[in-house]
């Protein structure tokens, strides 16, 4: 994560609460959020985050990321990174998709109508046939 990121990023962050109780020394928040962005890019499962990347362990990294989800981090850094990009001329809305997993309808569209055919008579039924060549029922 450049420095100019990571300088937009941290005064977003909520300041960490005291430690409850003894243990390792808390993961920085910069590492962790490298650790989250990792996760999110490549699609590997929390708990195969390796190690040895320095981002802390994979539920270190869920744990932040849920705690920040929490505190409304994410709404606002997309803020401020759209705000950067716009100021700077550098949003390319020719990429930009809106479906319905982001943008909730506020009503239901209108009623579709019945489909129009695009052939001049109809068309013959496939379920049911006219002529007597079914079997009569024995049902009777």
């Amino acid at each position: 994560m450049s420095d100019e990121l990571w300088s937009l990023a941290e005064p977003l962050l909520p300041k960490p609460g005291p430690k409850k109780v003894e243990g390792r020394p808390r993961v920085p928040d910069r590492q962790a959020l490298c650790g989250i962005l990792f996760v999110l890019h490549t699609g590997i499962q929390w708990e195969y985050l390796p190690q040895e990347l320095g981002f802390g362990s994979g539920m270190t990294c869920w744990r932040r990321l849920a705690a920040w989800n929490e505190a409304g981090v994410w709404d606002r850094l997309h803020q401020l990174l759209l705000n950067e990009l716009r100021s700077k001329n550098q949003l390319d809305w020719d990429r930009a998709v809106i479906d319905s997993s982001h943008v909730r309808a506020a009503r239901r569209g209108p009623k579709a109508g019945r489909a129009r055919s695009t052939e001049r008579g109809r068309a013959a039924s496939t379920t049911s046939s006219s002529t007597d060549r079914a079997s009569p029922s024995r049902c009777r």
